[in-house]
C-alpha cells in the first residue's frame, strides 16, 4: 500500500491474466491536510469487492475502482481469495533499500474485519 518513498501516498492494485507482476493496474491516494505520512497515525483502509467491482478506501473516502471493463484482460475477481498484511522491503517497485530506510520496519494492525453480504 504505502511506499517509503512516498509517505504520503498508498496504492490499491490489481493482477490477473494480462495485467500481472509490474503490469499491476493501480490507483493512488495522497493524504490531505497536515499529516506528513500514513504512519504518523492510524487510518481505516477498506475494500469493497463483489463480483462486478473492487474498490479502495482510505478513512472512507473512495479513491479506486475496478470492475471488468476497466481491465485489458480477463475479471478474476468473482470467486473467493484471501488477505495477505505483510511488510515488504526492496523490490522492483520501491526500489532497494538505502541509507534513508528506517529499520526495522514494522506494521501495526489494530484489526482485521471480513463481513460477507448474505443471500446474494
Amino acid at each position: 500500500m504505502s511506499l517509503g518513498k512516498e509517505p504520503r501516498r498508498v496504492h490499491g492494485t490489481v493482477h490477473g491474466p494480462g495485467y500481472s507482476g509490474v503490469g499491476g493496474i493501480t490507483g493512488a491516494y495522497d493524504l490531505v491536510g497536515g499529516a506528513n505520512a500514513f504512519a504518523d497515525d492510524f487510518h481505516v483502509f477498506a475494500i469493497e469487492w463483489d463480483a462486478d467491482s473492487i474498490r479502495w478506501y482510505v478513512d472512507d473516502v473512495r479513491y479506486q475502482t475496478f470492475n471488468p471493463r476497466s481491465l485489458p484482460g480477463r475479471w478474476v475477481y468473482d470467486h473467493p481469495f484471501f488477505i495477505i498484511l505483510n511488510v515488504a522491503e526492496g523490490g522492483y517497485w520501491p526500489g532497494s533499500p538505502d541509507s534513508t530506510t528506517v529499520f526495522p520496519q514494522t506494521m501495526r494492525v489494530d484489526y482485521v474485519r471480513v463481513y460477507e453480504k448474505s443471500g446474494g
